[in-house]
């Protein structure tokens, strides 16, 4: 009995399942051919943009510390609001970590209630915001290292870069902000940004990319404006000094003019020029610049002070608006690696000499003279043939900025090396190009096709372009001098302009190899280069040498001591390595002291007289 009830059971549930079969696909039959139903989408809505403003102030200028205070609005705040600090600026490639100098954070509410607050890790804070649609935050900088990228305060001025300074909202690096400077006193601002209209020390920028492009100074400085091409410069300097602020600024119109000459117009409504007159240095910015330069150097190095000065407005084309592949939009709390530094870098150091040159401020032979002192420092350098142009940029985050007593043996200096290649290249241009064209032409495609359609270049575009121009491929070029660690061949590009390159070598004598310091009684070695008879019998960088063949060692006496010896000879060095005394036995090797000069070739033809002309604006002699 109970197995014919299973079996009914089992018969009644296939029945179900077949008639439900059958239903359904008369259903799918009666569907109109042919269509489908969309399926609905819903996006997850995005936060509202938070309003952000900050007030900078400096209320105890002696104490280095800038206090800022940063308001945030936002319609509906997360349960969590987030804000960072910048560890780097752009245009120094190294991680400075800019938080370890805030102190005294704080956050509140609209009403000035304590909010609750989290640092949840280096240079991140998080704010208890729920419920909430404005908080504010307050903190100080410690603000006492004068340099390009870092910030400045006590009795006499404030200077201090947005990136070093103020925090931002994570996740919008694209919204405005407003920023109000409370001066001490009754000192002056001067600032790349615009003034917000009716508000008195206010400024606005547009994005944060701007904002932290933007350093301010503010003090009791003097300033001077100037025309050029109907935009509007300002050259402020903080500082007393033997400058002349006149000649000063009729010299930088000068370049300014031999810039707009190449691009064909000045990207910018105004350009201001900040320089502290101590220290050294620059940094670039879309329509600034903060310059240092030593307070005395003006006479004797004036020639120095206009490279500076052209070096980094040229910036303002080159890096600021003709972008590498990865230097911007910025990341901000990390590093942005690129192979490119060497034209980023390397390319502008070409290009402040040859401003100055065409702009009558050097002359032809001036500028030779500073190319053969280039030359000669890199062909001094081991690390010539160990690093490229490409692999030093892409280090420039862990290398350039930290140089230790072995970085001569190698690294290479993308600015230095970059130069050099830089000028090699507008040469191989001018040359394969009959003249037609130059590494201007270079720039000004990146410029037009890049820049002005918002694409950033990548080190393929770079040659491409330049095999562009040259109207033949570079790529033997590229491979040996930028990828590679080739030795460079120097006259082959000369020649093309009627140069060549001469090494005279003086009378032969004793050679030690190491690269020395005199710190007052101490003489202490800096360096050694790999393949010099110092490095091969173990003469280390920080010894300290006291004798020489049981004479009180200095710089002056070691130099004429050895200048009577010759290749083979011995010498006992008496050091302090690690405070412990020891002495060293070294056979010295022999070396001539060399002098680089870039000279005409013997017979130039008319094609390089030519070329000549065309590339330093007066004949061959």
């Amino acid at each position: 009995m109970q197995l014919k009830q299973n079996l009914k059971a089992v018969l009644i549930l296939l029945v179900v399942v077949i008639f439900m079969y059958q239903e359904n696909i008369e259903a799918q039959n009666k569907k109109p051919k042919g269509k489908t139903k969309t399926p609905v989408v819903v996006e997850e809505s995005k936060p509202t943009p938070p309003e952000v403003s900050y007030m900078v102030s400096m209320s105890k200028p002696w104490t280095h510390l800038l206090e800022v205070e940063m308001h945030v609005k936002q319609a509906k705040m997360p349960d969590k609001s987030e804000i960072a600090m910048p560890v780097w600026t752009p245009g120094s490639y190294l991680v400075r970590e800019y938080a370890r100098h805030v102190q005294d954070f704080a956050a509140k509410d609209a009403n000035g209630n304590a909010l609750n607050w989290t640092k949840v890790n280096k240079n991140n804070w998080q704010i208890d915001s729920k419920g909430l649609t404005e908080f504010v935050v307050t903190y100080n900088v410690y603000a006492n290292e004068l340099t390009v990228r870092t910030n400045e305060l006590n009795d006499e001025h404030a200077f201090w870069n947005n990136g070093a300074l103020l925090m931002f909202p994570k996740g919008f690096l694209n919204i405005s902000s407003t920023l109000t400077v409370k001066p001490y006193g009754s000192w002056k601002i001067a600032t790349g940004l615009p003034k917000v209209e009716g508000k008195e020390n206010t400024f606005v920028a547009e994005n944060y990319d701007i904002l932290y492009d933007s350093p301010f100074e503010v003090g009791n400085f003097q300033d001077i404006y100037f025309q050029v091409q109907g935009k509007q410069h300002r050259f402020v300097v903080e500082g007393d000094g033997n400058y002349d602020l006149n000649k000063i600024a009729k010299d930088t119109a000068k370049i300014v003019e031999e810039a707009y000459k190449i691009f064909g117009e000045l990207p910018y409504k105004d350009y201001t020029f900040i320089l502290n007159a101590r220290g050294g240095g620059g940094l670039e910015h879309l329509n600034s610049t903060a310059l240092q330069f030593s307070k005395f150097g003006f006479t004797t190095r004036y020639t120095d002070f206009l490279t500076l000065v052209a070096h980094e407005y040229f910036h303002c084309f080159n890096v600021k608006r003709i972008r590498p592949d990865a230097l911007g939009p910025f990341n901000y709390e990390g590093e942005n690696y690129t192979k490119l530094l060497w034209v980023a870098e390397g390319g502008t150091a070409y290009y402040e000499s040859v401003l100055v040159q065409r702009a009558g401020l050097i002359s032809d032979r001036e500028y030779l003279s500073g190319k053969a002192d280039q030359f000669k420092a890199l062909q001094e350098r081991p690390g010539r043939f160990e690093t490229s142009l490409e692999e030093a940029s892409f280090d420039a985050w862990i290398k350039y900025y930290r140089p230790d007593e072995n970085a001569i043996n190698n690294q290479i200096s993308y600015y230095d090396k970059g130069e050099i290649v830089n000028f090699l290249l507008d040469l191989e241009i001018r040359s394969a190009s009959k003249g037609a064209k130059s590494l201007d032409d270079v720039m000004r495609y990146l410029y037009n096709e890049h820049y002005k359609k918002g694409r950033n270049y990548t080190p393929e575009d770079y040659q491409k372009i330049s095999e562009m121009m040259a109207g033949k491929s570079l790529d033997d070029f590229f491979k040996r001098y930028v990828r590679g660690h080739d030795e460079l061949d120097y006259n082959s590009s000369l020649n093309s302009v009627g140069l060549q390159l001469s090494i005279n070598k003086g009378r032969e004598q004793g050679y030690l190899g190491a690269n020395l310091t005199q710190q007052g009684e101490r003489l202490n070695v800096s360096s050694v280069s790999a393949g010099t008879p110092a490095y091969e019998q173990g003469l280390n960088a920080n010894d300290q040498i006291i004798a020489v063949d049981g004479q009180r060692a200095s710089l002056q006496f070691l130099n004429s001591y050895l200048g009577e010896r010759k290749a083979g000879d011995k010498v006992i060095l008496t050091v302090f390595r690690f405070d412990e005394l020891k002495e060293i036995s070294i056979t010295l090797g022999g070396k001539g002291v060399e002098t680089y000069r870039i000279v005409p070739v013997s017979s130039p033809n008319d094609e390089q007289k030519s070329s000549y002309r065309s590339y330093f604006g007066t004949d061959l002699k």
